[in-house]
């Protein structure tokens, strides 16, 4: 037995060791241009999302889906800043949507934010003049003055 284990380790040292190919040196890389590094490569992207900034394109089913959530921020929880930062979103995404400027006003109304509220139920009579309730809003809009 113990014939059969040197036989085997005396196998083992008999065959040359496996080389991997030497990398190339850096000198011999010369003949490529350098890599240039873009700003975008410089500057790692931000991890945390809540401080980077959202791009708004035109998404009407978003839209909907803040106004939807919005609606319940405002109905059920009584926040009303939550809700008014979901219409202000809505009106991003879309912004011909007429019933996210008539909700965004109604939330800067109770916030007492008497600009914003006028400005945003100016959008909504510019979208819907037709509407039934514009006699309503424009009263709104005078009180708000």
């Amino acid at each position: 037995m113990i014939l059969v284990g040197l036989a085997s380790a005396f196998a083992q040292d008999s065959q040359p060791p496996q080389q991997t190919p030497p990398a190339k040196p850096v000198e011999l890389q010369k003949d490529r241009p350098p890599q240039k590094t873009s700003d975008k490569d410089a500057v790692p992207p931000e991890e945390d999302t809540s401080i980077g900034t959202t791009t708004y394109s035109f998404n009407p089913l978003q839209a909907k889906k803040d106004i939807e959530t919005g609606n319940f921020y405002a109905k059920t929880r009584h926040d009303y800043r939550a809700a008014a930062n979901r219409f202000l979103s809505a009106t991003k995404y879309n912004d011909g949507d007429a019933e996210a400027w008539l909700r965004l006003g109604e939330m800067e109304e109770k916030l007492r934010d008497k600009q914003a509220a006028r400005d945003a139920y100016a959008k909504y009579l510019e979208l819907a003049s037709d509407a039934k309730n514009a006699a309503e809003i424009k009263k709104r809009m005078e009180k708000l003055k």
